[in-house]
């Protein structure tokens, strides 16, 4: 089966992407690119949680949502959040209404201040685990490197970053360069990976 799909231009694009029309734009302007900024690692971390048994074109689809429910997913301000919080997201119809996972982002956050206290950044920690051979484009859902960022990350506390959503973590912020052969956005990656100057 071919790993890419004619987008609306007339170019390949990952095949994932017919699955949805908004997943083009999504693909197109951010999927797969190198992020340094901590909010955004940690609002994906977030929202590939909240994805646990979901489809991906769900939680895109309320991401202004969440970002409106979790202050913009600054784990800084996230941290404080109490039961009151917790209740008001519970009734909030725009997001995952999921006990566990509303407690576990949260919880989460706390311990996203402790890692930065720790290690300097979240970006720092996460650029660590970059893999140093990826597997072949979309060929895997796990990686040695995702299997030890979750068993870490675990070890610090962290809640539902299993080694599958840590891959896709990986993916999304551009950790390896997961688009397909032939992608239009495979060289693009490519070129902003080799200007990305990791955090440290």
């Amino acid at each position: 089966m071919s790993k890419t799909v004619l987008g609306p231009d007339g170019r390949a694009r990952c095949a994932w992407c017919q699955a949805a029309p908004e997943f083009f734009d999504y693909h197109d302007s951010e999927w797969g690119y190198p992020v340094s900024d901590d909010r955004r690692l940690f609002e994906k971390l977030c929202l590939e949680s909240f994805q646990s048994g979901l489809s991906w074109r769900t939680i895109l689809n309320k991401r202004e949502n969440f970002r409106r429910a979790f202050c913009d997913f600054d784990f800084n301000k996230m941290a404080d959040f109490s039961e009151v919080e917790i209740e008001r997201l519970l009734q909030d119809a725009g997001i995952i209404r999921h006990r566990g996972k509303i407690e576990a982002v949260i919880n989460n956050a706390r311990r996203a201040q402790e890692l930065v206290a720790q290690e300097g950044s979240l970006a720092a920690y996460v650029w660590r685990y970059e893999p140093t051979s990826p597997p072949e484009p979309q060929t895997a859902s796990t990686s040695a490197e995702s299997v030890a960022m979750s068993k870490d990350l675990k070890k610090r506390g962290w809640k539902f970053v299993g080694p599958t959503t840590v891959f896709a973590f990986m993916q999304a912020m551009g950790l390896i360069n997961d688009h397909a052969i032939g992608c239009v956005s495979r060289e693009k990656a490519a070129q902003m990976r080799r200007d990305f100057v990791k955090p440290v």
